[in-house]
């Protein structure tokens, strides 16, 4: 009787630790895999009141057209210069490689002639957990949709010795490589180090890492940004912890 208690005793303690392990083990965003509803979201509910491009700056309106800082230019993607678009300041398919359906498809990732898909439009279409990632609006920011479609997933870098790629907006290229000016370092570093964190599936190299860590001591939180994560917090129901604790002790949270 005593080994049957014992017994069943050890099993409640089990579950019970598996139970809370489970419960803690994701803290990402788990309310809201749409692409589509994060963006609207982040357009009506967090940049009302601070509509302004994450890396030149730029000033939009309610309808997503951009005012171009004056001496403003672009290599390339003009047309798209005049709309802002949400980016992901970890791109998506630095992540999204990480799923099968990104890499090979996916049975049910055929077009209505019968072509077979994979990438993007496969992992969206078939794992939740990717779209819960690819929505998950701490990684989202908005930017000139020029700049966003140059800078493509670029590796972050320091470039000292490139010029800026866009005129007056410092932000800089160089092959496969991005820098991002000095007032969007922080906000990106902490967005990187976010995603790392709370998604096992990306895995962030040692050399991003210590640039991020790096940027993110240099370069601290503004009463923006924690605004902007307090809203998001309040929307999507997870933190992140690389700007609320940092936000907290400055007093500005």
């Amino acid at each position: 009787m005593l080994r049957t208690t014992c017994s069943a005793l050890v099993l409640s303690l089990l579950a019970l630790a598996m139970a809370g392990t489970a419960g803690a083990a994701d803290p990402g965003n788990t309310v809201n895999d749409s692409f589509r509803s994060a963006k609207r979201m982040l357009e009506r509910q967090v940049y009302f009141d601070h509509r302004i491009t994450l890396y030149c700056g730029a000033k939009f309106d309610a309808q997503k057209n951009i005012r171009l800082p004056e001496g403003f230019t672009t290599p390339s993607h003009a047309k798209r210069a005049l709309r802002v678009e949400w980016e992901h300041a970890v791109p998506a398919e630095n992540f999204g490689r990480a799923f099968v359906e990104w890499r090979e498809g996916d049975p049910a990732c055929v077009s209505n002639k019968g072509k077979a898909f994979k990438g993007r439009r496969c992992a969206e279409k078939v794992n939740k957990r990717y779209r819960y990632m690819q929505a998950d609006m701490y990684n989202l920011f908005p930017a000139i949709g020029a700049v966003n479609a140059v800078r493509g997933n670029k590796q972050y870098s320091e470039l000292p010795h490139a010029a800026p790629t866009f005129g007056t907006c410092p932000a800089r290229v160089d092959g496969k490589r991005f820098e991002p000016p000095v007032r969007a370092k922080g906000q990106v570093a902490r967005a990187g180090l976010y995603m790392a964190h709370a998604y096992p599936e990306y895995r962030l190299s040692a050399q991003q890492r210590r640039l991020f860590e790096a940027w993110d001591r240099t370069y601290p939180v503004d009463a923006w940004e924690c605004t902007r994560a307090r809203r998001i917090e309040q929307l999507q129901g997870n933190e992140n912890p690389y700007v609320k604790r940092p936000c907290q002790e400055q007093g500005l949270w």
